[in-house]
């Protein structure tokens, strides 16, 4: 129980970064994170990157006479974006999923929006809540890497992305659908087979050092 305590912990700070965005040193933290973060990663360097900039495009294409009643999380991986939160009318979720499926470098879009109020900051809370508590429960799972699963909550559903085998697939739906607070998982994996997975863990990344080149020796 206090392992669990423990790394629940750790992962509601890792879940708080993004908010502390205003605060250099947590700025810092953040860079390391992503970085160490990166030299594990299944995408691409480009691939990377590529999501990150799709993301904040994608808040950029959200019609002006949408903003304001929607509530809205662009989450891009490996080039497909989910799109999640709540929008005024079926018009806007229609209006907001056709802009940013013609962003450049998105290979597939995920609307997932739902028709109605923006969400209350208790619901949201309480949803950041959930993300944390699954993502602490993959981190101890032994038979997977938290790292390669992508979790995001709206509403008590949980949207699963990341590149993974079939039966790394089938734990993290299992630990994630048996956490106490989840309404719905929706599963937006990419599966692909063993050796494409061996395939990638041995691709090099630019965060990577040449581990199998030693550091030069020089005699005085």
């Amino acid at each position: 129980m206090q392992k669990f305590k423990l790394t629940l912990a750790a992962a509601v700070l890792m879940a708080a970064l993004p908010l502390l965005q205003g605060c250099v040193a947590a700025a810092v933290g953040a860079g390391a994170t992503v970085g160490v973060m990166s030299a594990h990663d299944r995408r691409t360097t480009s691939a990377q990157t590529d999501d990150e900039a799709a993301e904040w495009k994608a808040a950029q294409q959200v019609p002006e006479v949408y903003r304001e009643a929607s509530h809205l999380n662009f989450t891009a991986f490996n080039r497909r974006l989910l799109i999640t939160g709540e929008v005024p009318s079926e018009e806007a979720r229609s209006a907001i999923g056709e802009r940013v499926g013609k962003l450049n470098g998105i290979k597939e879009v995920f609307n997932e929006t739902t028709v109605g109020p923006a969400s209350s900051l208790t619901t949201r809370s309480n949803d950041s809540y959930i993300t944390s508590k699954v993502k602490a429960r993959l981190v101890d799972e032994k038979t997977l890497s938290a790292n390669h699963v992508k979790v995001v909550t709206e509403s008590g559903t949980v949207f699963l992305m990341g590149i993974v085998g079939n039966r790394e697939a089938k734990v993290a739906v299992q630990i994630t659908r048996t956490t106490d607070g989840v309404r719905k998982v929706v599963n937006l994996f990419e599966v692909v087979s063993d050796a494409e997975i061996k395939r990638m863990s041995t691709l090099p990344t630019s965060n990577s050092s040449p581990a199998d080149q030693p550091a030069p020796v020089e005699s005085r």
